[in-house]
């Protein structure tokens, strides 16, 4: 017996098997969740089959279109019933604004960030609500950084779509209460996944997190895991409107 047995959840963002959010399915899965994907394109499909043996547990979203967002999350209604979750592991910004001063950042590469890291989460919701998509409890699980707290090198916008992001989290948590849906999020410790590679002197950035973790170990997907799974099931439903820090202790010094 697993503590997600018999429910379904929606994890979205998945790039490779490398991804925070493959490792938050995989984990899931472990504890008998029945786990749907979402991706972004033809292109992105490609990679993310090559992770999930059935086709018909992906469903096309592009989060940057509220039009695809209520399409995907129609399909995936009629397809699989209400959900019990939804794991939203997205964000973007463009590469060169991830290096070097917050001052090259763009007003248009600021709007961009903003709308597919931050804004993805209140459209999903949304949608999500308004379609009877989640069911009562129900837990949406976003995934962070520290960059939104404290400067980090080369984050940049990033960092600041991730404060906004966690504030999306706390508003969404008092609005959403009342239909029985929780949301928190989870500040994930660096790790080499695609998004992070992106980031002007990600070396750096992984060594410096892996040395200041309590036990100068980095953490693993399966611990993040772990702690999404545990904030799916039933046994979080005192959670609500959190941070919860997964980074080995980085967060402390």
């Amino acid at each position: 017996m697993g503590i997600l047995d018999n429910k379904k959840i929606i994890v979205m963002g998945v790039a490779n098997k490398r991804s925070i959010a493959r490792g938050c399915a995989q984990e899931m899965a472990k504890q008998g969740a029945e786990i749907i994907y979402t991706y972004q394109n033809a292109r992105m499909k490609k990679s993310v089959s090559r992770l999930v043996n059935d086709e018909t547990r992906l469903i096309e979203c592009d989060v940057s279109s509220d039009e695809s967002i209520d399409d995907a999350f129609r399909e995936i209604k009629d397809r699989f019933g209400k959900v019990d979750g939804i794991v939203h592991a997205i964000a973007y910004a463009r590469k060169e604004e991830l290096d070097g001063s917050i001052l090259s950042t763009t007003r248009s590469g600021y709007a961009l960030a903003q709308d597919v890291s931050a804004y993805s989460l209140l459209a999903v919701s949304k949608s999500a609500h308004a379609l009877e998509l989640l069911n009562d409890p129900a837990s949406i699980v976003t995934l962070t950084y520290f960059g939104s707290e404290r400067a980090i090198p080369s984050y940049n916008v990033m960092g600041v779509a991730k404060a906004a992001l966690e504030a999306n989290v706390r508003y969404l948590a008092r609005d959403m209460g009342e239909f029985g849906v929780r949301v928190n999020a989870i500040s994930a410790g660096a790790m080499k996944t695609l998004a992070v590679t992106g980031i002007g002197g990600h070396s750096d950035l992984l060594k410096v997190s892996q040395e200041r973790t309590v036990d100068n170990k980095s953490v693993t997907l399966a611990e993040i895991g772990g702690t999404c799974a545990f904030l799916m099931s039933d046994l979080s439903t005192g959670v609500v409107g959190d941070v919860i820090y997964v980074d080995k202790g980085v967060h402390l010094i």
